[in-house]
């Protein structure tokens, strides 16, 4: 164990902290410092901060040439109202850390005490504290940021905790990780009239009564192989809070899932083909515009096998995984990379996004134990414990 005992109650006490005060993609200023704070003691060669946003990333540097090895955590939280009487819960009101980056980044302040004492022996160790990871804006942001062109990784790490696997146990497997995703805005737009005589106007709602089930007929979901695809329709607004008007104007908002990129372009297609029709056959005009944009995230072979060799040597049960119906967009990382996320266990907890998640404090030590043992078996150690 290279965590000590006192290691894991200050990092204890830093993941409650987080989890008090979460901020949502784009805001997470406070988080990022509270982050440098506890990162600037452990040493590092030197700490980019705003890196493509509120990014930050700490280099530790060995003395000898050799690869240069990023592990990655998300500093952002939800727009969604925690329900707990957790000591630690939110203070924050409709904000919650209930996806579990409060305790990935806790996973990686671990790592920080570990190279503190045993830096690498040769090449770069980067520990990287993404922004915006939940509208899939943040990889994009750090990779677009000329100062990531100083930290570019030949390998790439990181992990999401997955409820209902034991605590201490991982899941990881080859190829794809993560479904692609983006959210598509349909409006409509036709022309108000009185509700006495709705056949003067143009309403949205014939057509967005027949765009419901017809997208979701798209993407029925089902087994996750290749020609996996989801459509679920998520917001639906049409016309005034008014009884007296025939609706003009009509939204329809639905996010689009699928197991790869390719898969995802000719969902979209689809897609706009029926709200083109249906905008058509009601007289309408339609704007269609893309959100949250995230493409698929690919596991790389040699990635994953020093992943597992990890695990193995720190006598981590792991196994198999399908692909994950949720987005990430760490899959980025990989098209300047090797890279691949693992599943930690954060096991008998409520689901991710639920408004009574917590990421459990056991799942810290097993988190950070995996990736230290990649670092260490790709870039060795300076001093060598006895």
């Amino acid at each position: 164990m290279f965590l000590t005992n006192s290691d894991m109650v200050d990092l204890v006490d830093l993941r409650h902290r987080l989890h008090r005060r979460p901020e949502i993609s784009g805001e997470e200023r406070e988080t990022a410092a509270t982050i440098v704070a506890f990162l600037k003691p452990t040493g590092p060669n030197r700490i980019v901060t705003e890196l493509g946003g509120h990014g930050v990333a700490a280099i530790y540097e060995g003395a000898e040439p050799g690869p240069t090895v990023l592990i990655r955590a998300e500093l952002d939280a939800l727009p969604i109202e925690e329900l707990s009487d957790s000591d630690h819960r939110s203070e924050i009101p409709g904000k919650g850390h209930l996806c579990g980056h409060d305790g990935h980044m806790t996973i990686l302040a671990g790592l920080a005490r570990g190279l503190q004492r045993n830096p690498p022996k040769k090449g770069r160790a980067i520990l990287l504290f993404q922004p915006a990871e939940e509208t899939g804006a943040g990889a994009a942001a750090v990779m677009a940021d000329p100062k990531f062109e100083e930290i570019v990784p030949d390998y790439a790490f990181s992990l999401h905790n997955r409820p209902g696997v034991p605590v201490g146990h991982a899941r990881i497997s080859e190829g794809a990780a993560n479904c692609a995703s983006r959210g598509i805005k349909i409006v409509l737009t036709g022309e108000t009239s009185h509700a006495s005589t709705p056949e003067h106007g143009r309403s949205p709602a014939p057509a967005i009564a027949t765009l419901i089930p017809a997208l979701t007929a798209l993407g029925p979901g089902g087994a996750l192989d290749a020609n996996f695809r989801l459509v679920t329709v998520t917001h639906v607004e049409i016309g005034e809070q008014a009884f007296g008007i025939a609706p003009g104007h009509g939204e329809l908002w639905a996010t689009l899932r699928t197991v790869n990129d390719a898969q995802m372009g000719a969902l979209c297609e689809a897609a706009e083909r029926l709200a083109r029709e249906a905008a058509e056959a009601g007289r309408l005009t339609v704007e269609i515009s893309y959100h949250d944009i995230f493409h698929h995230c690919e596991n790389e072979p040699e990635a994953v096998a020093m992943l597992r060799r990890a695990m193995d040597e720190e006598k981590v049960p792991h196994g198999p995984t399908p692909p994950s119906r949720g987005s990430e967009d760490f899959g980025l990382f990989g098209r300047r990379s090797k890279s691949a996320m693992f599943l930690l266990g954060s096991g008998d907890t409520a689901h991710l996004h639920n408004p009574d998640f917590d990421f459990p404090d056991d799942a810290i030590g097993p988190g950070a134990r995996v990736f230290m043992r990649a670092l260490r078996n790709l870039l060795g150690e300076a001093r060598p414990q006895g």
